[in-house]
């Protein structure tokens, strides 16, 4: 592969099918210790990642937990 001189780089047709890589699907880059990751971005969202950090009231999650059982 190489990279054309708008630094473009064309992934071979096997790899895009094996991967779902199809037209206009966003990918994101990520650098490694051993060159770039590819992979594609995802519309939906991680499910823990929509309720993370929601209990911002200074307990503890025991404290919560406790308290949401009725002790």
């Amino acid at each position: 592969m190489r990279i054309s001189e708008r630094g473009q780089i064309t992934i071979p047709k096997s790899l895009r099918e094996r991967f779902g890589l199809n037209h206009n699907v966003e990918v994101e880059l990520t650098p490694t210790e051993g060159g770039l990751l590819i992979h594609k971005r995802t519309a939906a969202e991680h499910p823990v990642e929509s309720v993370y950090a929601i209990l911002d009231s200074g307990e503890s999650t025991d404290e919560y937990i406790e308290e949401i059982r009725g002790r």
